[in-house]
């Protein structure tokens, strides 16, 4: 049974176009499901689709000779006459698979829709072979909104920055926010109930990453100091990025960090954001704050104080509705979250009103006229604020 996902009529929209439909994003957000579902939707009967992840297809498009290639597609039954669909999964087995895409694309009637699991490798050898060629689209984790339909629970979605405290909403939706705030928004997480399996899940997708997909698209073989940094990084999550610091405490050089953290960054498992900034004479202007992806990777890799985990499922929530920064004073003082330079946002667990008269200064400082408070927990005789799960 297909769930819909917000991207995919997006998506879909380039189905009968010539354009080839690049779907990346890590493993296990749903790559493959939206892969089957379109070539379903494709009224064109001549399609095919091949696993790479088996070694038989991937010899397949492994040839040097293309035409043994076309020669393949035809024994299995496609019509190169006429306009051919192939889809292939898990491109990132093949290194050579861009020149293949290339050569059937520019000398054939061939629309191809291919998934893979890192844009590190998809974006630095898509860029210049396959341009104007391609159309990239990434799958993240469920937003809060999938994550219920997954839930089969009915909401009414709104603007949530024009929302107030809603107690109906708040209680009957509850438990499944706390939910998603513990286990994150994997597709496997929101149609399991069972918390066992959902560690085991987030464990085995956390030895896959670093066993596999490191392997598979980069030259690290300290797959070890991989493992130890995203430790590290999980109990600083919400926090400036101290790269001197990092260093000294993984025994990782500062110029390898660097790059570990890039390459963190690329395959979705880490996200940087930058700081805004008007006065650089007292505000902080450089330090990057580090969020991870999921909520449920976050947590499996550490004792996460709660805290940080809220504050890291709202960066994901807030993520989705343009490009965030924060905002910090040299003095200390900080706003959690500014999205596209208007509206800031403070997260707060329990918000008080003294915190939303300290938002509304600093706001001011910052030059920011929109702000919200955002909390986690219902706040007695205060209502002015959004409930973090009505950010959807």
């Amino acid at each position: 049974m297909f769930i819909d996902r917000k991207i995919y009529p997006e998506i879909h929209s380039y189905l009968n176009k010539k354009q080839i439909i690049v779907i990346t994003g890590m493993r296990r957000t749903g790559k493959t499901t939206i892969l089957k579902k379109l070539l379903e939707d494709s009224k064109n009967t001549n399609k095919i689709y091949f696993d790479l992840e088996r070694f038989d297809n991937r010899e397949i498009f492994s040839e040097k000779n293309y035409d043994n290639i076309l020669l393949a597609l035809q024994n299995r039954g496609m019509d190169l006459k006429k306009p051919v669909i192939v889809a292939l999964d898990e491109i990132q087995f093949i290194p050579n698979i861009p020149s293949v895409l290339k050569y059937l694309y520019d000398h054939y009637n061939v629309k191809f829709i291919v998934t893979g699991s890192s844009s590190y490798y998809i974006k630095n050898l898509f860029s210049e072979s396959l341009s104007g060629r391609k159309i990239v689209f990434e799958l993240n984790t469920l937003t809060f909104a999938e994550f219920l339909r997954f839930k089969n629970i009915k909401k009414k979605f709104e603007n949530f920055i024009n929302l107030s405290f809603n107690k109906n909403e708040y209680e009957r939706i509850y438990p499944y926010y706390e939910n998603y705030i513990k286990y994150g928004g994997f597709p496997d997480v929101a149609l399991s109930e069972n918390d066992g399996k959902i560690k085991n899940f987030l464990n085995d997708l956390i030895s896959s990453y670093i066993n596999i997909d490191i392997k598979s698209i980069a030259d690290f073989r300290k797959t070890k100091d991989i493992y130890n940094l995203l430790k590290i990084l999980a109990s600083r999550a919400g926090n400036k990025i101290d790269y001197s610091k990092i260093s000294i405490l993984t025994g990782i050089s500062r110029s390898t960090l660097v790059n570990y953290m890039e390459f963190l960054e690329k395959t979705y498992i880490i996200k940087r954001i930058n700081v805004h900034s008007n006065n650089p004479d007292r505000e902080i202007t450089k330090a990057q704050k580090l969020y991870f992806c999921d909520n449920g990777i976050l947590n499996i890799l550490g004792d996460v104080w709660t805290g940080q985990q809220f504050e890291n499922c709202v960066f994901n929530q807030l993520k989705n509705s343009g490009k965030i920064s924060y905002y910090s004073l040299k003095k200390g003082n900080e706003i959690d979250f500014i999205l596209d330079k208007k509206t800031a946002f403070e997260v707060k667990e329990t918000p008080a009103s003294f915190d939303l008269q300290y938002l509304e200064k600093i706001s001011k400082t910052a030059k920011i006229k929109n702000h919200r408070l955002i909390g986690r927990h219902r706040s007695i005789n205060f209502d002015n604020y959004i409930w973090g799960g009505d950010i959807v």
